[in-house]
């Protein structure tokens, strides 16, 4: 077990700063998908507009009617090919984060699996006679405080697959 208390503080402030720096990884992944899709937005947006503006400039220079819905259905088929291109970008964006994410967790989760294990060993391996009690209760919390990584590991994962969900069902909206 532990010599003293200041070696158990030690080790579980180097669990807590793991999982901190699995927060950060995981968060820092995050923004840059956030920024990549708003970057994505922002050109598509601006891409869009200028079309429209073209367009708009064709339709008023047309001379009759009929060129200026001949202006008008050939603006469409072209949008519906972007719309479909910006669906396609974003998806590949999505999915990328989404495998960034779920390795980052999944390496963070073995890491931190090995380290628990390590930490375990400590508080065993020069265990006194007569402390059982007490190297259970140490090896349950830090168990617990490892359930609770996973927990929070679990939940971040089923929020980036709602995520994505909610992203291919306005996808496929807007397909249709």
């Amino acid at each position: 077990m532990f010599q003293n208390p200041e070696q158990f503080a030690n080790a579980t402030k180097t669990l807590f700063e793991f999982q901190l720096e699995t927060f950060n990884t995981l968060t820092n992944r995050a923004m840059q998908g956030v920024e990549q899709a708003v970057a994505l937005n922002i050109a598509t947006a601006r891409k869009a507009l200028d079309e429209q503006i073209e367009a708009g400039r064709k339709v008023n220079a047309s001379v009759t009617p009929q060129e200026a819905l001949d202006v008008i259905n050939a603006r469409l088929q072209p949008g519906m090919a972007a719309t479909n291109a910006y669906n396609q970008q974003l998806g590949a964006l999505l999915s990328e984060m989404s495998n960034d994410f779920h390795k980052a967790a999944d390496a963070h989760l073995a890491e931190a699996k090995s380290n628990l294990s390590a930490l375990i060993y400590d508080v065993t391996k020069n265990v006194r006679p007569g402390s059982d009690n007490a190297v259970e209760i140490v090896k349950n919390a830090i168990e617990n405080a490892f359930k609770g990584y996973e927990q929070v590991t679990q939940a971040t994962r089923d929020a980036v697959t709602a995520f994505e969900q909610q992203v291919e069902k306005a996808n496929a909206a807007s397909k249709k």
